[in-house]
């Protein structure tokens, strides 16, 4: 190794897989070398040079004109003209986090890839997630696809691992993403919507591309509208390969399952929410982290042999479907971590380029065409975005293993090179960097060796021609409340389309091919004749996947929920403590919530300091209320709008509500009727009890066909 390799290797190598012992959490430390706290540093320029003065320009006179010379002034202006860079075409707006994977199943059986060969092992990851259609000004709680990108810093090399939400795509071939996109990014007569995709060109585009129909139907289910990132999960979507240390591969596909459950908002909500706080979810992955309630996934492999590509009636290179957990199980290897916000958004979240194509040995592609099309898109998209092919030198996307080649030059280089011959081979620097072989003790990348054959030719396979089998177990597979929820979306996002022709054509050739109650059910809402179809049912004893519904992905516990405690004068102080002290204990979040800001009175006499106002903090930012019981708790709250307003909106929205002692008489009052998620009760510990088990269920959906008699 010469002197170059030996130094950047050393420097490089220290940040690999390091642990900061304290916490027993990944450090990143190459990263932390570009970090920098300003506390008790003197302002400075570019160039280090102390600033005098940061408030005024120099001038010819107190009065007269600003002078060229003013170094300092058009430095700082001219950074300023220059900070914003092109943001995303797809997934532009987005939050992300630090964090580890831990190795829980060594897959050694599977795939030589390192950071999955250990059990206890861990690799620093950082993750991204997004929305698709939006730009960056948009808001959260949209009805979208979620992006799910993980950047594995493993000892071999940076592995991003780059997804969504959901396990299939609206395209089967990388040659129509174009398309899909300019369909459904707002109108380009008038740039409308915004991060919406109820609008004639998408379901224009949907409409005549049958391929579209599974993920049409995830993206009108409850997918679209997740509670929270850390109740997501995610989905590498495509077929990819694994290769073990004997050279033998499996087709793979990756899932993240979220420790918090699967669960989603309500229609209502997400609407509201992208109105009184678009961050809604960025927020919730910032104060999550910040409070130590780290978000928790699960790493999945479905693992197939490469001769059962065809054998479960569909193709395993077709990016439109997905393999039913009940055929191919999954099995749990690692669990990945999140603990650590960024310090800068720009500099890591809206910097971090992840890249389809960044693995390491022991993954490789199948021949899933629309992943095919990825492994370029992502470095064009980049060498834009971040200014030039120097872009995996910024610190947020540098590996921390070492990395030497002859790539040199460029805009924005960091890296300064040593040593004279940037070629290989060569002689004058000991033909360093060299290759290393594949059988060595970490070996050198090797795409596997897969035979291929045919003829060059611009066609579709058969195996990819059936699009609504999967589509139709989706909707199947789903809860009576689920079907209602896709029912409602199908039917708002093409009432929304100005083309009747379009909706038409949305409900006769595709949704009654899925199935023909769906197609019936959302005709009869915008009006449609289906005069064929009218007496048609669907088949009860159809094929199901359980997996597939989000009732059955519920966490058992409430872990991560926000609790709204509704604060009154002279509400009791023992009740308040216990109820805390309860909810914090099942790793709860309690909001202390009163009319408003100022501190109140509790019965002991003592002040009470809210943590917001029923007005800043409204029942769509929680999860559940309880109204502790209290002397005025009846006159104050039935006596203001706004808490009212709150108890009722949260009902509406099918939330767990507890009125303890006086306070049961809020429900008779505002016209609540109760169920097994409105409990009432003088004795903490089982009115809690009944409270909790009503949470644990997330919504009650028994509550949602009298719910929607309450106005909006």
């Amino acid at each position: 190794m010469n002197d170059q390799s030996k130094a950047t290797g050393s420097s490089q190598m220290a940040g690999s897989d390091t642990l900061d012992r304290a916490n027993g959490n990944p450090k990143l430390d190459q990263l932390d070398d570009f970090r920098e706290d300003a506390t008790g540093e003197a302002l400075t320029t570019n160039t280090g040079t102390r600033i005098a003065d940061n408030q005024n320009s120099l001038r010819a006179g107190e009065r007269g004109p600003t002078l060229m010379e003013d170094f300092i002034m058009r430095e700082k202006i001219t950074h300023f003209d220059h900070e914003r860079i092109p943001e995303r075409v797809v997934h532009a707006r987005g939050a992300a986090a630090h964090g580890y994977f831990e190795v829980t199943d060594p897959a050694t059986d599977l795939t030589c890839a390192s950071f999955l060969s250990e059990a206890g092992k861990r690799t620093p990851v950082f993750v991204r997630f997004s929305t698709v259609q939006g730009p960056r000004g948009s808001a959260d709680t949209v009805r979208d696809v979620r992006g799910f990108a993980v950047k594995f810093y493993t000892d071999e090399g940076n592995f991003d691992l780059v997804g969504n939400n959901m396990p299939v795509f609206f395209i089967q071939d990388a040659i129509k993403f174009p398309d899909f996109v300019h369909a459904v990014k707002p109108e380009p007569h008038n740039e409308i919507p915004t991060g919406a995709s109820a609008h004639d060109t998408f379901w224009d585009f949907v409409s005549l591309t049958p391929e579209s129909a599974h993920m049409v139907l995830w993206t009108m289910s409850d997918r679209a509208i997740p509670i929270a990132y850390r109740a997501m999960q995610g989905f590498g979507v495509h077929s990819f390969r694994l290769v073990n240390a004997e050279g033998q591969s499996k087709l793979v596909k990756f899932h993240w399952r979220p420790k918090a459950g699967v669960c989603s908002l309500v229609w209502d909500e997400a609407q509201k929410l992208a109105g009184k706080d678009p961050d809604f979810h960025r927020r919730g992955l910032w104060e999550d982290i910040e409070r130590g309630l780290y978000p928790e996934w699960e790493l999945g492999l479905q693992v197939m042999d490469e001769e059962d590509a065809q054998r479960y009636g569909f193709d395993l290179l077709d990016p439109t479907k997905l393999v039913p957990e009940e055929l191919v199980p999954v099995r749990v290897v690692g669990r990945m971590v999140l603990n650590r916000n960024p310090d800068n958004f720009f500099a890591e979240t809206e910097q971090s380029a992840f890249h389809i194509g960044h693995i390491v040995p022991g993954i490789d592609f199948s021949n899933d065409p629309l992943l095919q099309g990825r492994l370029f898109s992502y470095t064009d998209t980049q060498l834009l975005r971040l200014g030039g092919p120097n872009f995996n030198e910024i610190p947020i996307n540098r590996p921390l293993c070492p990395f030497h080649n002859n790539q040199r030059d460029a805009p924005h280089r960091q890296q300064i090179n040593k040593g004279r011959a940037a070629y290989e081979p060569n002689s004058i620097d000991g033909n360093w960097p060299r290759e290393t072989p594949p059988a060595a003790s970490k070996g050198g990348f090797s795409s596997y060796p897969e035979p291929l054959s045919g003829n060059k030719v611009r066609v579709r396979s058969a195996s990819f021609s059936d699009h609504f089998s999967q589509a139709t177990l989706f909707w199947r597979s789903m809860s009576e409340a689920e079907q209602q929820h896709i029912v409602d979306a199908y039917s708002f996002e093409l009432s929304k389309v100005e083309r009747s022709f379009i909706r038409e054509r949305q409900v006769k050739e595709i949704l009654a091919n899925i199935d023909p109650l769906l197609a019936l059910r959302v005709a009869e809402n915008l009006g449609i004749d289906l005069d064929s179809t009218a007496s048609a049912t669907s088949d009860d004893s159809a094929e199901v996947s359980p997996a597939l519904s989000q009732i059955n992905l519920l966490p058992g516990d409430i872990s991560g929920r926000r609790v709204a405690i509704m604060l009154t004068p002279g509400c009791k102080a023992d009740e308040v403590g216990s109820l805390i002290k309860a909810l914090e204990s099942a790793g709860a979040v309690a909001k202390l919530l009163a009319p408003s800001v100022a501190a109140l009175k509790s019965s002991d006499g003592q002040p009470m300091q809210p943590d917001g106002s029923f007005a800043t903090e409204p029942s769509i930012t929680v999860d559940a209320v309880f109204v502790p019981g209290g002397e005025y708790v009846l006159k104050t709250l039935q006596g203001d709008g706004v808490a009212k307003h709150f108890l009722m909106e949260a009902y509406k929205h099918l939330k767990p509500i507890a009125l303890s002692g006086e306070a049961a008489h809020l429900a008779s009052a505002l016209g609540l009727e109760e169920d097994d998620g409105l409990v009432t009760g003088d004795s903490f510990d089982p009115l809690f009890t009944r409270f909790e088990n009503a949470l644990k269920q997330h919504r009650i959906w028994e509550r949602e066909a009298r719910a929607k008699a309450i106005p909006a």
